[in-house]
C-alpha cells in the first residue's frame, strides 16, 4: 500500500498541529532511484488501552509517504477509546484485531506472523515516528543490506511534548550488546529488522515482559550485524504509567536474568554493582532491603525456570 496523503485522512482533533496532524512527509516516487521497487516495510503497533496516545502513534506510521508500507494493529481488548480511533483510520489499515492477548510480545509476533515486509519494526502505541523516518532508514537499508537491523536515533519525551533526551545508536558490535545501557544503546522504535532474521531466531520471547527487545538484540546480534545512523527517526514518550516507568525493578531484575541465560554473568554483575552504587548516593539500607532483594527474588524466579 503507498501511504496516504494527509488530505485522505480524517481531520485531525481540534488543537492539534504540525508533525503528524497538519504535515506530511514528501512522497516518493513509485520506484527507488535504480529503477527497483522499493522494499515492503511491514510496522506493527501492539496496544492496550492508549487512546491518548494511539491516533498520533497511527498518523505518524501513515504519513511517512512511502510507496509499499503495510500496517498493522494488534489491540488487546482494549475498553477505552482506542477501537473507536483504530476504525477512522481502517482503510489504511493493513490488518488490526481487538482481542485478548498474552502480552505486548505475543501481539507483536501474533502481527508479525501476518506482515508479508522484508524489513519490520514494531512501534508501541504510546511511540511515533518522525517525517521522513522510514525512508531514512530505507536509504540505511540499501547502504548496508546485510546487516540484520538498522537503528537511528531517539528523542524522548514527556505527554506534553517536552524533550527530556535525545539517544544516538552506539555500541552495535557484537562484544558490546550484552553491556546493555552502558556500552550499547538506542531505543526500540528506531529499529528495523530483516524479517527473515526475527524468525530465524524465533521472534520474540513470549515470557518476557519488559525486556523482550533487549532479548531479541542478544539473539539477532549473533546472527548478523547491526547498522546505525545519528538521523533521529522517532519519538519515545516516557510516561508514569508506562511499565518500564512504573515496574522498574522487574525491568532491571528481567534484563539482568537475559544477560545471564545468554552466558553473560559479568555483565549481569556490572548492572547489579551500578544499582547498589546508585543506591549508595540514595538510602544504602533502605535500597538493599527493597530494591536489591526483590531483584533477586525475581532474578531467582527467571532464572530458576
Amino acid at each position: 500500500m503507498r501511504c496516504p496523503r494527509l488530505y485522505e485522512l480524517p481531520p485531525s482533533p481540534p488543537g492539534k498541529t504540525g508533525w503528524p496532524w497538519t504535515e506530511e512527509s514528501p512522497q516518493l516516487p513509485d520506484t527507488m532511484p535504480d529503477g527497483r521497487p522499493w522494499p515492503r516495510v511491514s510496522i506493527v503497533t501492539p496496544s492496550l488501552n492508549q487512546g491518548q496516545f494511539i491516533e498520533e502513534t497511527i498518523r505518524s506510521a501513515l504519513l511517512q509517504g512511502y510507496p509499499n508500507l503495510e500496517y498493522i494493529i494488534m489491540d488487546g481488548g482494549s475498553t477505552d477509546n482506542s477501537i473507536e480511533i483504530i476504525k477512522k483510520y481502517e482503510p489504511w489499515i493493513t490488518y488490526w484485531e481487538s482481542k485478548k492477548d498474552r502480552g505486548q510480545a505475543h501481539a507483536i509476533n501474533k502481527g508479525f506472523k501476518r506482515a508479508t515486509g522484508e524489513i519490520i519494526a514494531w512501534l508501541n502505541s504510546d511511540d511515533r515516528y518522525l517525517a521522513n523516518a522510514i525512508s531514512r532508514i530505507i536509504r540505511e537499508v540499501n547502504k548496508n543490506p546485510y546487516a540484520v537491523a538498522w537503528v537511528g536515533g531517539c528523542q524522548l519525551e514527556n505527554p506534553d511534548g517536552k524533550i527530556l533526551s535525545i539517544v544516538i545508536p552506539k555500541g552495535l558490535d557484537l562484544p558490546d550488546f550484552s553491556r546493555w545501557g552502558y556500552k550499547t544503546h538506542f531505543y526500540q522504535p528506531s529499529c528495523f529488522f530483516n524479517r527473515e532474521a526475527f524468525f530465524r531466531v524465533n521472534g520474540l520471547n513470549e515470557n518476557l515482559k519488559f525486556a523482550m527487545d533487549f532479548d531479541l538484540w542478544l539473539k539477532l546480534s549473533k546472527v548478523g550485524r547491526f547498522a546505525g545512523i545519528s538521523d533521529i527517526i522517532s519519538v519515545a514518550t516516557i510516561h508514569r504509567t508506562a511499565k518500564t516507568q512504573d515496574q522498574r525493578l522487574k525491568m532491571h531484575a528481567e534484563t539482568i536474568s537475559i544477560q545471564i541465560i545468554h552466558g553473560y554473568i559479568p555483565s549481569a554483575g556490572e548492572r547489579l554493582t551500578s544499582l547498589l552504587a546508585d543506591a549508595a548516593n540514595i538510602n544504602f539500607t533502605k535500597f538493599l532491603k527493597g530494591k536489591i532483594s526483590g531483584i533477586w527474588k525475581t532474578l531467582f524466579k527467571r532464572t530458576k525456570r
